[in-house]
């Protein structure tokens, strides 16, 4: 598949990562164009960003914070054939890319996986039951087809967009709307294993605080009822 691929980008804060993972997107994929959306980083994200040299990164600042909204916005500014969306501080999972694109000629959507063969998270205790505890109410309640429904790292075709458009409020909980939506309505879905390293140090953005944590949560859960027993 010789595609045009759309990679999006949302950004807070990455300012110690985010320019090798630009570089290892433009290094693995030819044809390709990257959309980043940053969401008024304090640390200078948006200032090295902006100095890449590169016709193919698209950037747009914006003054809130969002991280369902950022890609909606990174979407709508998107031309390729292919679109995607990589966590911006994990440049590692660049090389699958080209192995995604590839499975995609007999699927429509690919998905990296925790929770298929082979798959594995290495994050907090904390992080690992809270994930595996909204996947398994996901799978009890739409569909245990889909493993890992709060995944976030996918590649699918443009023609997805046809029959599934992301509703893009709240945080991670808007993908998982997403999946099952599109799942529902015969999109052919895969899922690759991929093992999640161990946060870094002071970069999470859902488990800033445990307040924040536990709000998360429950934000999660009232969607997962709400898509479940939604009369559409």
């Amino acid at each position: 598949m010789n595609k045009k691929v759309s990679i999006i980008l949302s950004t807070y804060n990455e300012a110690e990562v985010i320019e090798d993972t630009i570089k290892k997107i433009f290094e693995t994929l030819e044809n390709v164009e990257i959309v980043l959306v940053d969401d008024n980083s304090s640390d200078g994200t948006y200032e090295i960003v902006k100095a890449i040299n590169n016709p193919n990164l698209k950037i747009y600042s914006r003054e809130v914070r969002g991280l369902a909204s950022a890609f909606l916005l990174g979407l709508i500014n998107t031309n390729g054939d292919v679109v995607g969306w990589i966590d911006s501080n994990m440049s590692f999972l660049t090389k699958r890319l080209p192995e995604m694109i590839e499975n995609l000629s007999e699927n429509d959507l690919v998905l990296l996986s925790r929770y298929v063969n082979g798959g594995n998270d290495q994050r907090s205790n904390l992080r690992v039951l809270s994930s595996q505890l909204i996947n398994y109410i996901c799978r009890f309640f739409l569909s245990s087809e889909i493993k890992d429904y709060t995944s976030g790292i996918f590649l699918m075709k443009r023609e997805v967009l046809l029959k599934a458009v992301p509703i893009s409020y709240g945080h991670g909980d808007f993908f998982i709307e997403f999946l099952y939506k599109a799942l529902i309505k015969g999109v052919k879905i895969v899922e690759l294993p991929y093992t999640q390293p161990p946060d870094i140090e002071g970069n999470s953005k859902t488990a800033s605080s445990l307040l924040r944590f536990f709000s998360l949560g429950l934000d999660y859960l009232v969607r997962i009822l709400r898509i479940r027993f939604r009369k559409n």
